[in-house]
């Protein structure tokens, strides 16, 4: 009687757990909605909201007003690819992202290895090189306005000073050297940034790797190219990563110094989606451009993660499961 008693009892007591259990994982999700929530909002209002209606306008002839309804299908897409202004601004942005890869990011990396030796006032020379990447694009291109400026400009007294005022000229004002002022202005600007990464990535390296291939017999050059260089790709490829796209969605500095000139000789795609859109009010030409920058962004970005980011990202998922 006392067994058969209790065990009805415990019987009834047992679904009291799995109801406790069931508001833990209520509570549960519901504090991880609360805190993605937000977040979702945001990127949908911000960045997929835009895309669509991107998307949406690229397909029509619209000026900006009223609601647009001369629907012409890819008829913008069309024009687009059949320009030669577009078709150059696709070439500019190659010549960059090709100059940013070859000469500003070597140039980051050795001034890097530079400030990351036992150097005196190395942290003043720290603080002096990133400076530039602190001002906003407006004043520096403002600033390089003045010092380029033809005739009378900082630039072109320096090299009168020493004798090469045959190496002056228009700068910004001719076809043939705006681009190549437009990256020395560039190199300036954005090295700092990149040096900060690889000086990052330089005192994550430990000094026992490089200790013991010094014992070993290495000379500075080799430990750079055998255990300096493999220990600093990853941080390598994200600045590579991070440069490409900066040279694809070029705009400020372009707009600021030349605004495109002279004769498209300077503009991206950037600056031509901006000129189409907010200056001649073709906003459905203007979004096709937004979208094919889109496009290249994305991928470019897939390719790269799928094929040059694997090794990093698969390292860092199989290091997190073994951490648990």
């Amino acid at each position: 009687m006392t067994l058969a008693a209790v065990r009805p009892a415990d019987a009834a007591a047992t679904p009291a757990p799995v109801g406790a259990g069931g508001r833990r994982r209520l509570r549960s999700w519901a504090t991880i909605v609360s805190f993605i929530l937000p977040a979702f909002v945001l990127f949908g209002s911000l960045v997929l909201v835009p895309i669509g209606v991107a998307l949406y306008l690229s397909l029509f002839k619209w000026g900006g007003f009223g609601a647009p309804t001369d629907f012409i299908g890819l008829d913008n897409f069309s024009r687009l690819f059949g320009d030669s202004v577009f078709l150059g601004d696709l070439w500019r942005g190659f010549l960059l992202i090709v100059f940013s890869i070859g000469i500003q990011l070597p140039f980051s990396l050795a001034m890097a290895v530079l400030l990351n030796q036992k150097l005196r006032g190395r942290a003043v020379y720290r603080m002096l090189f990133f400076a530039p990447y602190v001002m906003s694009e407006a004043i520096t291109g403002v600033l390089f306005s003045m010092v380029f400026q033809p005739g009378d400009g900082p630039a072109d007294h320096i090299l009168k000073s020493v004798g090469l005022s045959s190496l002056g000229g228009h700068w910004f004002a001719d076809e043939s050297t705006v681009l190549v002022t437009l990256f020395f202005v560039m190199v300036w600007k954005y090295f700092g940034f990149h040096m900060m990464l690889y000086l990052a990535g330089l005192q994550g390296i430990p000094k026992e790797v490089l200790e013991a291939a010094s014992i070993d017999g290495a000379g500075a050059w080799e430990r750079f190219r055998y255990v300096t260089l493999p220990l600093l790709g990853p941080t390598i490829r994200i600045s590579v990563f991070i440069s490409v796209i900066g040279s694809i969605q070029l705009f400020d500095l372009v707009w600021v110094i030349t605004r495109g000139g002279p004769i498209h000789a300077s503009e991206t795609m950037a600056t031509t989606m901006y000129l189409f859109g907010f200056k001649r009010f073709e906003i459905g030409y203007a979004s096709s451009i937004s979208v094919v920058i889109l496009v290249i962004s994305l991928i470019f970005g897939i390719f790269y993660q799928r094929y040059v980011l694997r090794r990093d990202t698969a390292g860092a998922v199989t290091n997190m499961r073994g951490n648990r």
